[in-house]
């Protein structure tokens, strides 16, 4: 179970911003969607003083099924990340 949800973002945004819950919604859907493809398209997404989102590259590498101890081979393949800024990780360490 998250701790916050699109809801609550939407919520809080709302308030941050002194707009409506409607603009903060499509504000926080644009913001995913940009990024999203940004993504998908291997840019990266660089936020100052929050962090980057960026595509990686995961060779292809063995793994054992679980059920039958058979090795496999997975995939090469794309994935997501996000890299935190400084500031934040000031922020979550309590140090500002």
């Amino acid at each position: 179970m998250a701790d916050l949800t699109k809801t609550d973002i939407v919520e809080a945004m709302s308030e941050a911003a002194d707009i409506t819950k409607a603009d903060a919604a499509r504000a926080l859907s644009a913001f995913v969607e940009t990024v999203s493809n940004a993504i998908k398209r291997g840019k990266t997404v660089q936020i100052t003083g929050f962090g980057t989102f960026e595509r990686r590259s995961r060779k292809r590498r063995k793994a054992r099924n679980p059920q039958t101890g058979e090795e496999i081979m997975i995939a090469a393949t794309k994935v997501p990340a996000f890299r935190p800024g400084k500031a934040l990780k000031d922020m979550v360490a309590g140090k500002k």
